[in-house]
């Protein structure tokens, strides 16, 4: 979808802003997010793949895995197409010397043409944290600067905390800008970095740096999340004049994360028709927001606007039914236009129009009594602990069930799965503080009747063993029809949850089993309900297996 660049754009904000991911660096920051120097690689061919202006790659000298990072680009190892490669740092050390100072020396070895340096702007830091006096302040940023530079260097430079700084001691935030101004940053960046500012402070301010040093150099935003208001007030800067904002894919950072680029973009050039990304890319960000979810490997966030799973999701059959005449009814934007599309959801909330929606999305076409049926037996069904709007490729077998379907390739006569617990194994203390083990083996034996590529059904019997009933069961089965659908063999369960529906009954509750699995192309969650834990295992992973067979 091709992006009218001055459709809704006020002349009086810029007609660009660059991109500055720090995902490789400030990304890395968050919670539960350990990086490979390969995982680097891999999320900054995305990235560029994206078109992002600028990738700050890591911090060389903090570590072995950015120093291997910088040294297998330099070597050719990733060859970028639209994006600058950008190496992170800091100014020299208070009464430092410029000779011996290894931070910025490392910078250099790095071998980037860009280098992004971090200051302190806040009077308070440079007294209390840095115990040295202000003019020492302003100094190591003109020093680090102007070394940089000298080493053919572009400088861009991380004021840390300017927004705290500025409103505590504006005159000396207005040194440092000058500081580093005067010997050569190409980019002043206003860092929020308590993330506690709000969006008309930032305005305010960056619009008082943008008179004063806007004709000189670029003002740059550096937005985190801890008042929810990352993506507003780098919306808000640029409002003030801001052309370059730094953020991450998906939001990750330290805390409560950083600006999330998966929204600004699509806010700057789909709303405000500012260019972030070069023409064609909006429509990639979707999938790089997930493949970026992979490689570091957290589960996507489906509330993420523009790009989650959820964003276009519509669940209330008054919604579905204006969306089926008029698809721009509920949606703010195309979703096509960011990569992602418009989502039924099935539930007990559900109309006709919603389940007629969703199985013509499927592929499939309910009439008359088909679909009446359909819709009274799914409410019953929710109401008896289904939950389909989490399991799509369990809702579609519902809907093709309706229409006459059944599956071709198995049928059950029965199963079976025993745990052994042999307890009373004693082991030693430094493998097991408790000082015994409970030996636990777990057998499971299916009997089905699986037919063959004519049609003709032959019974058999298997049994296979796990860690668990779930996966001996998995075992056995794949034991009774692997070599009939080798198919199978690249099918794996990514995740199993269990839920409690009604705990107040105790060991008698109804239990809801969601599997999700993968063939490395598809993904796909499948659902089970009974009292019954592991006959609810066992319906979910039978449909999981019919569906990836259906492929």
């Amino acid at each position: 979808m091709e992006i009218s660049r001055d459709a809704h754009r006020d002349h009086s904000w810029p007609a660009r802003v660059d991109i500055f991911d720090t995902t490789l660096r400030d990304g890395s920051q968050f919670e539960g997010i350990s990086l490979t120097t390969d995982d680097k690689l891999r999320i900054a061919a995305q990235l560029d793949h994206l078109g992002v202006h600028y990738i700050e790659g890591g911090w060389p000298g903090a570590n072995p895995r950015d120093d291997a990072f910088f040294a297998r680009v330099a070597d050719g190892e990733l060859t970028f197409e639209t994006s600058e490669l950008v190496a992170f740092g800091s100014t020299r050390r208070p009464m430092g010397k410029l000779d011996d100072d290894t931070t910025l020396k490392n910078l250099v070895a790095a071998r980037t043409g860009i280098c992004c340096i971090v200051a302190k702007s806040w009077d308070y830091h440079v007294l209390e944290a840095l115990r040295t006096t202000l003019d020492e302040g302003v100094a190591m940023i003109g020093d680090s600067v102007k070394f940089l530079v000298d080493n053919n260097r572009r400088v861009f430079l991380d004021f840390e905390h300017f927004f705290d700084g500025f409103k505590r001691n504006r005159e000396f935030s207005f040194r440092c800008l000058e500081a580093a101004v005067i010997n050569g940053a190409e980019v002043l960046v206003l860092c929020d970095t308590n993330g506690g500012s709000l969006p008309h402070e930032v305005e305010d301010i960056t619009g008082q740096v943008v008179s004063a040093f806007g004709d000189t150099v670029k003002v740059g935003m550096h937005t985190q999340n801890d008042t929810g208001c990352a993506v507003a007030n780098a919306v808000a800067g640029v409002r003030a004049g801001a052309t370059h904002v730094q953020g991450t894919i998906n939001g990750y950072g330290e805390r409560t994360g950083n600006c999330h680029l998966t929204t600004f973009e699509p806010n700057m050039t789909l709303k405000m028709g500012i260019e972030t990304l070069p023409s064609g890319s909006m429509e990639r960000i979707t999938a790089v927001s997930r493949h970026v979810a992979e490689i570091v490997n957290l589960p996507p966030n489906d509330a993420l606007p523009y790009v989650g799973k959820s964003a276009f999701a519509h669940k209330a059959g008054l919604h579905t039914s204006a969306i089926a005449r008029r698809p721009d009814a509920y949606e703010h934007v195309d979703p096509a236009a960011v990569g992602n599309g418009t989502r039924f959801l099935v539930s007990d909330l559900s109309g006709r129009s919603t389940i007629e929606l969703k199985a013509k999305q499927m592929g499939l076409e309910l009439h008359g009594d088909q679909l009446t049926t359909a819709l009274a037996e799914l409410k019953d069904l929710e109401n008896s602990g289904y939950h389909f709007e989490a399991a799509d490729a369990s809702l579609e077998l519902f809907l093709r069930r309706a229409i006459g379907w059944h599956n071709p390739h198995f049928r059950l006569e029965s199963f079976r799965v025993t745990v052994d617990h042999r307890p009373g194994e004693k082991m030693a203390l430094e493998v097991n503080p408790l000082g015994h083990f409970d030996g636990v083996e777990t057998e499971a034996t299916v009997k089905l009747f699986v037919a063959d590529e004519s049609g003709r059904e032959r019974r058999v019997l298997a049994t296979g063993e796990g860690n668990g009933p779930v996966n001996a069961l998995d075992a056995a089965f794949r034991s009774a029809v692997g070599e009939r659908f080798p198919s199978l063999d690249v099918v794996r369960l990514t995740d199993y949850k269990v839920r409690i529906l009604d705990s107040a009954s105790g060991t008698g509750a109804i239990t809801r089993v969601l599997i999700d699995a993968t063939n490395g192309e598809h993904r796909w969650t499948t659902i089970g309900v009974s009292e019954n834990i592991i006959e609810a295992s066992w319906q979910a992973l039978a449909d999981s297996i019919i569906y990836a067979l259906e492929l």
